[in-house]
């Protein structure tokens, strides 16, 4: 991932124009492109931020594309297909390691710790991180902050001798799991709560409370875009505090009225589950700001998986200078 995006990100600043807002729509509100990771309850607020009003209350109106990995949410920002782009922090390093100017710069933390669920195929009322030695697990993407700091957890543990299958995309991990592949799988909600609701698998682990404070997804955009788009970064940051803080302090049942739109196919007792599981683990970061000390955590995740070839400054990929503003004008 990190060669690719490196390559990519030299050939498209070489060629494409500085990426804009689609544009006004017929309410007056601009349209924002955003490409997010993947859709789950994990990131509940950005729903709300939408479902709530809190967006067109700033003027904007979010497009949401689901971009299935990191590296292809990465991809839409550079190419301009995205003005924000939503994941690990991770594609940013690797973008920025690969030495282009207009760095994708991280200007929001959502999530601040790991938010998928360990999927075994029978109950383990008593299970031990040890339990996964000899065991095949389907936890991410080679190079992707989720397998990487699954990894890191089992290495914390003493857990040497297991597989982590690398041949699954993203996107399949749950289906490849079901159809019989590893012994393993890590989902994020409500697809755990599906699963085990269903009898196709039971939740034996929640990776976040293992895993300890990481910068895990981040709203990411190019240093221009954020220089000439300021007003529009700073209304997009202030409708999504709004919503964290909804999303940190409302019932779950009252957020999962909240999230019927972005999943009408999930009913409400699930995404009340979902949520209640996230707030347990207390995912959200109240004032999305992205830490030096938890950077410095994560720069460790990379290293201990063989994937860091250098250390780059915290400057180089993050900027909490929006959220900081927007934070204190909401106190």
């Amino acid at each position: 991932m990190k060669k690719t995006l490196a390559i990519l990100s030299a050939a498209l600043f070489a060629l494409l124009p500085l990426s804009a807002c689609g544009g006004e729509t017929d309410d007056g509100l601009v349209t924002v492109h955003l490409n997010e990771v993947t859709h789950s309850v994990f990131y509940a607020p950005m729903y709300l931020a939408d479902s709530l009003g809190y967006f067109a209350e700033e003027g904007i109106k979010i497009e949401f594309t689901n971009g299935g990995g990191a590296d292809k949410v990465m991809t839409a920002v550079l190419s301009g297909d995205a003005e924000i782009g939503f994941c690990g922090p991770e594609a940013a390093f690797y973008v920025a390691t690969g030495g282009t100017s207009d760095v994708p710069t991280v200007f929001g933390q959502l999530t601040m710790r790991d938010g998928s669920f360990l999927v075994g195929r029978t109950p383990e009322p008593d299970f031990k991180w040890e339990d996964l030695s000899g065991k095949e697990i389907l936890a991410g993407r080679q190079g992707g902050v989720p397998a990487m700091t699954f990894e890191y957890i089992l290495k914390e543990h003493n857990v040497t001798d297991y597989k982590l299958n690398f041949d699954v995309s993203f996107n399949n991990m749950t289906a490849a799991f079901l159809e019989g592949t590893a012994n393993y799988c890590t989902m994020f909600e409500p697809i755990a709560s599906d699963a085990q609701a269903a009898g196709n698998g039971y939740i034996v682990a929640a990776v976040g409370a293992a895993s300890g404070e990481v910068p895990y997804t981040s709203y990411i955009a190019k240093r221009s875009w954020l220089t000439s788009h300021r007003d529009t970064a700073k209304g997009f940051l202030r409708a999504m505090l709004k919503a964290v803080k909804y999303a940190r302090e409302e019932t779950p049942e009252k957020i999962a009225e909240g999230l019927k739109k972005a999943f009408p196919d999930t009913s409400a007792e699930s995404l009340a589950t979902s949520v209640r599981s996230y707030q347990g683990i207390d995912a959200w970061a109240a004032d999305m700001q992205m830490t030096k000390q938890s950077f410095e955590r994560l720069l460790d995740i990379i290293d201990a998986a063989g994937e860091l070839t250098e250390r780059i400054p915290f400057e180089r990929i993050a900027d909490n200078t929006l959220a900081a503003e927007v934070y204190e004008e909401l106190k």
